[in-house]
């Protein structure tokens, strides 16, 4: 093959840091609190209404946008848990909340245009906004707060910025934008017309107490807003690669025409299947109290062998301050040596940044596993952390 052929974007690109680390994990037999995924038994209902849904209605074509019941269930939900007004429309279902992200950049982003990534950022923003033709622009967020700058979002608008992209609650960190936090970037947006692709997988895993709120749902942001949800966040079935976007006009539109030459469709039964579990309250609640125990367990685990965790209001995953437990390592060293010397696979947050000021001394380790696994974790790392 003729050299150069390969796009720029993926020519000397490697495997992400989870498929990495995750790769070692089954190599080395080493328990992986690294990638996002819950080893704990699905809900059965969810489980028997993709049976059911496979044995008993159609497999074949749903129209591009979706199922129109899951679209309707989609906008049940919203309804419901964020108040949000939608119709089904307004909904486009992917394969997975990663394809709705890059059909949001494909939709919106042409050569040329700068996008404001707030960093940590889940690592598919930056090729996506690249390879669209793009100019990703990094605001660095800062533990252990990690909390958005009005300022320094204004200062990182130029004359060809075109859109940001937002996740909140906010993988890796666990934190929660404040309403006035929102508020500015709301502001901010509408004053300089800019897009806002906001991913918000996280939505519904949540152990602060308080209601999800979109950035659709600000002032002026309806319009200008693609909001994108992930039924294998909701539910804890990752492999399932059900997602979708909610979107305004003629963005909805686009995001529509863009999805219909990516994907097309998804698994149909699947569609019907998270359809009925999206109205299974019972299941929602319970999900978010066996993964808040969890969470709990890995919290007092991970305390007890020395380590500082932060503060965590959402997401799957817990942060240990490395620098603040007195571990005389980074978090790259500390991941690499972990997984081999101590049997621990976890995520350096420092492989999440791009730019200036990364900070190198924060490792993040994935809570949605049995019990059993969190408390064989936890005590490796601290017999391993007292040798150091």
């Amino acid at each position: 093959m003729t050299p150069g052929r390969i796009h720029p974007v993926y020519a000397n690109m490697g495997a992400t840091v989870f498929e990495r680390m995750s790769a070692l994990a089954r190599e080395t037999g080493a328990i992986n609190l690294g990638q996002g995924f819950p080893d704990t038994t699905p809900p059965p209902e969810l489980l028997e209404a993709g049976v059911r849904a496979l044995r008993d209605r159609s497999s074949q074509y749903p129209p591009s946008g979706g199922l129109p019941q899951l679209r309707e269930a989609v906008c049940a939900h919203y309804d419901r848990t964020q108040g949000l007004a939608l119709s089904p429309g307004e909904v486009t279902v992917t394969s997975g909340a990663t394809e709705a992200i890059a059909a949001a950049v494909l939709a919106l982003v042409s050569a040329g245009d700068e996008v404001i990534l707030f960093q940590p950022a889940y690592d598919a923003y930056a090729p996506l906004v690249r390879r669209a033709g793009g100019i990703p622009v990094s605001i660095g967020l800062q533990p252990p707060a990690f909390r958005y700058d009005g300022a320094a979002l204004e200062a990182a608008v130029t004359p060809r910025t075109r859109a940001i992209i937002l996740n909140d609650p906010l993988n890796p960190a666990g934190t929660v934008a404040s309403v006035p936090e929102l508020e500015a970037i709301a502001r901010i947006c509408v004053a300089h017309d800019l897009a806002a692709i906001c991913d918000e997988v996280w939505e519904q895993v949540r152990f602060d107490g308080g209601p999800h709120r979109s950035l659709m749902a600000f002032e002026g942001m309806a319009e200008r807003t693609v909001k994108i949800g992930s039924a294998g966040k909701i539910f804890g079935l990752t492999g399932w690669k059900i997602g979708w976007t909610v979107a305004r006009g003629e963005l909805a539109q686009a995001l529509g025409r863009v999805h219909q030459f990516l994907t097309f469709t998804s698994a149909v039964p699947l569609q019907w299947a998270v359809a009925e579990g999206l109205a299974m309250a019972h299941v929602l609640n319970g999900l978010q109290s066996q993964w808040a125990a969890s969470r709990a367990r890995l919290r007092t685990g991970l305390e007890g062998a020395g380590l500082a965790v932060l503060p965590n209001a959402a997401t799957w995953f817990l942060c240990a301050d490395l620098a603040a437990s007195g571990v005389p390592l980074d978090d790259a060293a500390f991941a690499e040596r972990a997984l081999r010397e101590a049997g621990v696979a976890t995520v350096p947050v420092s492989a999440l940044y791009e730019g200036r000021g990364v900070p190198s001394h924060i490792v993040r380790l994935c809570f949605t596993k049995s019990d059993a696994m969190l408390d064989q974790a936890t005590e490796r790392l601290g017999t391993w952390v007292q040798s150091l």
